[in-house]
């Protein structure tokens, strides 16, 4: 069974800084993990990070300059550094991944279970 745990996410003051970090697990034939969304109290889904397979970042436009998202060597850990927090950072942050069950099987994109950043003002 393949899982994704993230890690990192509490409670940090305006202008602070926070490191999230999410591990994928378990036995596939492609188990990537690839980023954080995030989803806040009466919002949409908002794309936070994204690192892709072959190693290019992409930012949601308001954390451009702000945070860095970066895999480790082995390509199981994603991690997301935070810095210059906002308030309306404050959100649950959820990691994805890419993951094939077989070489025959169609890639699918599964979620962590979300870990709570605050940011308080």
């Amino acid at each position: 069974q393949v899982q994704l745990v993230e890690s990192g996410g509490g409670l940090v003051q305006a202008g602070g800084s926070l490191k999230l970090s999410c591990v994928a697990s378990g036995s596939a034939f492609r188990l990537i993990p690839l980023g954080w969304y995030r989803l806040a109290p009466g919002k949409r889904r908002e794309l936070v990070a994204q690192i892709t397979i072959g190693g290019s970042a992409i930012y949601g436009d308001s954390m451009k300059g702000r945070f860095t998202i970066s895999r480790d060597v082995a390509g199981n850990t994603v991690t997301l550094q935070m810095s210059s927090l906002k308030s309306e950072d404050t959100a649950v942050y959820y990691c994805n991944a890419q993951h094939q069950r077989t070489s025959d099987s169609l890639p699918e994109t599964i979620w962590g279970q979300g870990t709570q950043v605050t940011v308080s003002s």
